[in-house]
């Protein structure tokens, strides 16, 4: 394994070039005019030339890279391809686009291996932002500094529809796009480095803000609204449990055990480009047993005797899909529809508006404020870490903490 370098015109205007033997790789040989061509992704089906006969072989390969100002640039370039070479994890430089590698290599191989919502928001990320802005690139000529370029300009010019950029957050999350697809890259083969493991997405000022929850009052007053509602068992479930609202819908009945009243998280239901598909939970601690208390347990012994009036009813007509809360001819309730049937139902109670998942909120804010232990309330609502929820829900915090000192203070002061 050896390599050398030249110097390229004359002395004075010239530049230094390496040529480094990178060992053996698979190439095709055209039997019709002789020339040679690198199988960098899949091999051609005929000579891209002249149409003949390829025929496969391994050949040395050579890497050569030039345009260096000294021949010490060019050496110290030179040593860093030889002892990558040596530690196996030289990748030889290759002309497929950032566009070619995303749309046909990278999004087909991911499809099966994450969740159908993760991989629409990265076909999303791929077709709106970095194919448009970076898909005629070579892959290797991807750089930190072109991917700082690129966020920044979509901070100034992102939004697909209409005038502006888009969020620092929305860009972070391109970024992760990004960074996957480069880490990707790297374990296949298609790069040596990851650059957007570089690169700096914006960070942003993450204020925190108030989440869409209610007081205590405001919930007991919507369920007090919705008490004669076909789906006041659905209302009261994500008010009492923080259940996501793709959980509930994708609840079904083999999942409840009324004798001992629980339910178990097992799937959700989740909108994907138009479509209502199961998933798995989003954590892996979202897979889990959640306890009822006697009102909700009460409603869904009700609820479970208004399907069966129902079920009767439509006859044959019915729609067996198993789940807990259906439509009234048994077929599958929308998520969308759902979240606006909830809307219809603050404006009529005259609540503040807040989202659906807001009840996910309301429910954490409350078992936090009254004492609950963090744990416990991490564990019900399905999160990987009890700090991921000790950090949503610090407003709490400050309560707690003075109530803390009190106690302590109550204990010593006899």
């Amino acid at each position: 394994m050896r390599g050398s370098i030249r110097h390229r015109g004359d002395e004075r205007a010239g530049s230094w070039e390496y040529i480094v033997d990178i060992g053996t790789a698979a190439a095709q040989r055209c039997q019709a005019c002789g020339r040679r061509f690198w199988v960098e992704r899949k091999p051609n089906e005929s000579c891209p030339a002249c149409g003949g006969e390829l025929r496969e072989t391994e050949e040395r390969r050579r890497a050569i890279k030039g345009g260096f100002r000294t021949q010490k640039e060019c050496q110290a370039a030179m040593n860093k391809v030889l002892t990558a070479v040596e530690e196996r994890i030289y990748v030889a430089p290759t002309k497929v686009s950032v566009k070619e590698f995303l749309v046909r290599e990278w999004l087909p191989a991911i499809k099966g291996t994450v969740r159908a919502s993760t991989y629409s928001s990265y076909k999303l990320h791929v077709e709106r932002h970095i194919v448009p802005e970076l898909g005629t690139l070579q892959l290797s000529r991807l750089t930190p500094a072109a991917l700082n370029a690129f966020y920044g300009r979509l901070l100034e010019e992102g939004r697909c529809h209409g005038s502006g950029g888009l969020s620092p957050a929305t860009v972070r999350r391109v970024h992760a796009t990004v960074h996957r697809a480069g880490r990707d890259a790297v374990r296949w083969g298609r790069l040596s480095l990851n650059p957007a493991s570089a690169a700096d997405p914006p960070k942003g000022r993450r204020e925190r803000r108030d989440l869409p929850a209610w007081p205590r009052e405001q919930l007991v007053a919507f369920l007090a609204h919705v008490a004669d509602d076909r789906l006041f068992c659905l209302w009261r479930l994500l008010a009492t449990t923080g259940l996501r609202r793709g959980e509930a819908l994708g609840l079904r009945w083999e999942d409840v055990d009324m004798d001992r009243g629980t339910i178990a998280i097992r799937q959700a239901l989740v909108p994907v480009d138009g479509a209502v598909i199961v998933c798995d939970p989003k954590t892996a601690k979202g897979r889990r047993k959640i306890a009822l208390d006697p009102t909700t347990l009460a409603a869904l012994r009700a609820h479970a005797a208004r399907q069966a009036d129902e079920q009767t009813h439509w006859g044959e007509a019915w729609s067996d899909t198993g789940y807990v809360f259906v439509q009234e001819d048994g077929r599958t309730l929308v998520p969308d529809r759902v979240s606006k049937e909830f809307q219809h139902h603050i404006r009529a109670a005259a609540l503040p508006r807040i989202p659906l998942h807001g009840l996910r909120h309301t429910y954490a804010t409350l078992a936090l404020s009254s004492g609950v232990n963090p744990k416990i309330v991490s564990a019900r609502l399905g999160h990987s870490t009890v700090a991921l929820t000790l950090d949503i829900y610090s407003h709490v915090l400050p309560q707690q903490d003075q109530d803390a000192a009190d106690r302590i203070a109550a204990l010593l002061d006899v």
